[in-house]
């Protein structure tokens, strides 16, 4: 046995980190965090104790306040098993439309968690800069389409408004979770009276927010990418901004 995992499994009250969360721990060194300070600091000794005495698996609630001195005031049950790797999260199918500005911006900020999945769509393979993620290279992105799950969840953030458009029918033609279209509100009436004239209803018209982002925020490619982030992150739908 050389490593243990490290898994939140259930949590009450105020936390550091979700149910779910992992972490790796071998004698010298660590990959991933549950958070919490001494929180961790305590399950890492207990893991490296289980290394040394053979056991293969354990599991403990703690309460964080009576049993660390942490001000959380809520606990966590850890489970604590003999593992090589993190277990693969559950993921959301993204695929974003766009290597330019506020693509970059939004990929930058939504590669790095684990909830998404994401296939970057654009039409040449230079616009992508150096990236973990999938890329797509589509002359046209909207027939690119019909090859995302029919869960998947959309942003359209092309450097031309008749792709976004082609796109926004394309995916009004094909099943999806949820889809937002960059634009102002001008820009998203136009779509509106065009898509209708493409033989859409209003229902489904309506299942494309426009604008996207937190307007509060800002028009900043980087503002706009955390308000999408914050908005995806907690499963909101409403995907506002005011970027042209």
């Amino acid at each position: 046995m050389t490593c243990i995992r490290i898994t939140v499994t259930k949590t009450a009250g105020s936390v550091p980190r979700e149910a779910g969360t992992q972490m790796l721990v071998w004698a010298d060194r660590i990959e991933g965090t549950i958070g919490g300070g001494a929180l961790e600091w305590d399950a890492m000794a207990e893991a490296r104790a289980m290394l040394a005495d053979g056991r293969e698996a354990f599991t403990r609630t703690i309460p964080l306040g009576p049993a660390l001195g942490q001000c959380c005031g809520g606990s966590v049950t850890l489970s604590w098993e003999q593992a090589e790797t993190l277990s693969q999260p559950s993921t959301r199918p993204l695929w974003i439309y766009g290597a330019g500005h506020v693509g970059r911006a939004i990929t930058h900020v939504m590669a790095p968690l684990p909830d998404f999945d994401i296939t970057w769509v654009d039409t040449r393979p230079d616009r992508f800069p150096d990236t973990t993620v999938t890329t797509l290279v589509a002359k046209d992105p909207a027939q690119a389409v019909r090859h995302a799950p029919a869960n998947a969840d959309h942003l359209i953030l092309t450097y031309s408004h008749e792709i976004d458009l082609v796109i926004c029918h394309a995916l009004l033609n094909h099943d999806f979770h949820s889809a937002g279209l960059i634009g102002s509100a001008t820009k998203w009436a136009r779509f509106k009276s065009r898509l209708a004239a493409l033989g859409h209803s209003p229902a489904q018209i309506a299942r494309i927010a426009c604008p996207i982002g937190d307007p509060t925020l800002g028009k900043h490619p980087a503002a706009i990418a955390l308000g999408v982030a914050t908005s995806m992150i907690s499963g909101r739908n409403a995907l506002k901004d005011r970027a042209g």
